[in-house]
């Protein structure tokens, strides 16, 4: 509680553009040490000052006890398209508390975060070549098989002890990678095609794999191709994750076929692979399986939702909320009387009646108190 208190005073030190020193004479310390050791977590926060900081700075007690709150603690990198500030960061706060509570009850049910993160060793300077190699392996050592993406997700979860949440985000918003001293997180929202999903989460596993050697901006523009090196980095990285060599070779050559001929089999391809056609194209001229030029002249039109009319595309499955894992914590705190029922379901924004219904879908036991 006492590291918790001292991010939460930091973090709205720094959001009202207050410096230390100014803190310290609106508690009346006599100097800004007392504040940096208090932020730090060296010094504990009386019952007193607490109550005075809640007054000087006009906020409530529940932002700084609170431990399903997200403040000051995580930071996230945000795919996202044409969504302003004000709607992404309202959108970080709720997620934010998704991720607390995870974070907060996990320990408690047994599921304690691992010891050690794994990391890829690429740096800014790394080539694209590297990145797309770096792919290739991880597909291969974590035995994805013929279509990476329909198991990509366990292995992060299993393998990575990542957490894995699909959630349901504003239009615009793609997802994004969480990273907190002891937690990595990857949202991603449930509502976007297959292909999009799977290219989403590829895409943010680098970003947690590679987060200290080249932490990610806080938003950035969700797209296949093109943004900073990270960017394409990442991009290069998940494209060889979901589509390494191995799996490509069953379709024969490319550049040989008629146009049509490429089309159709770009989209029925991209279906198998569960990725966009969009993305299997690129990852083609990418392997030099397909020249540049002859890819920039395929309508995108063409391999647009893979082909397939807005109809049948709508009529995809739309993964659970959530997730597995996450929904088996919940279950163990409520069971466990770690939470109620009710503050669950409002911390997930979910009537009871929802609340038991996901726990069945999930193939999770309800509490006994459901």
């Amino acid at each position: 509680m006492t590291n918790l208190i001292g991010a939460r005073i930091k973090a709205l030190r720094e959001e009202r553009s207050l410096s230390q020193d100014d803190l310290a004479r609106l508690f009346g310390f006599k100097d800004r040490q007392t504040v940096s050791a208090i932020e730090t977590g060296e010094r504990r926060v009386t019952a007193d000052e607490l109550l005075l900081a809640v007054e000087k700075l006009g906020t409530s007690l529940d932002y700084f006890t609170d431990p399903f709150l997200l403040v000051g603690e995580g930071r996230f990198s945000w795919r996202q398209t044409n969504v302003g500030p004000g709607v992404l960061n309202g959108y970080e706060r709720s997620a934010g508390r998704w991720i607390a509570a995870f974070r907060a009850i996990a320990p408690q049910v047994g599921r304690a975060s691992p010891l050690l993160r794994r990391a890829l060793g690429l740096a800014r300077h790394s080539r694209f070549e590297d990145a797309m190699e770096a792919g290739e392996r991880f597909a291969a050592e974590f035995e994805l098989g013929d279509v990476p993406a329909r198991r990509l997700a366990e292995v992060m979860e299993e393998k990575l002890r990542i957490l894995v949440l699909m959630v349901d985000a504003f239009e615009g918003i793609s997802g994004a990678a969480c990273r907190l001293p002891e937690l990595d997180v990857v949202l991603i929202n449930r509502h976007e095609v297959a292909g999009r999903r799977h290219f989403d989460l590829a895409h943010e596993l680098f970003h947690i794999l590679t987060w200290d050697a080249m932490p990610p901006e806080h938003s950035e523009e969700a797209k296949e191709v093109g943004g900073n090196r990270v960017e394409q980095l990442a991009n290069n990285f998940a494209s060889a994750v979901l589509m390494p060599k191995t799996a490509l070779a069953r379709y024969g050559e490319w550049a040989e076929l008629g146009d049509d001929d490429l089309i159709a089999r770009l989209n029925a391809a991209a279906d198998e692979l569960l990725v966009t056609a969009s993305a299997l194209k690129w990852r083609l001229v990418a392997l030099d399986r397909l020249k540049p030029a002859r890819a920039r002249a395929i309508s995108d039109a063409a391999l647009r939702k893979n082909g397939h009319t807005r109809r049948e595309a709508s009529k995809a499955d739309v993964p659970l909320l959530f997730s597995k894992p996450f929904m088996e914590v919940i279950g163990l705190a409520i069971d466990e009387g770690r939470v109620s029922t009710r503050r669950a379901a409002g911390l997930l924004d979910l009537t009871v009646e929802d609340l038991t219904d996901l726990f069945v879908a999930h193939g999770v036991e309800p509490p006994a108190e459901l």
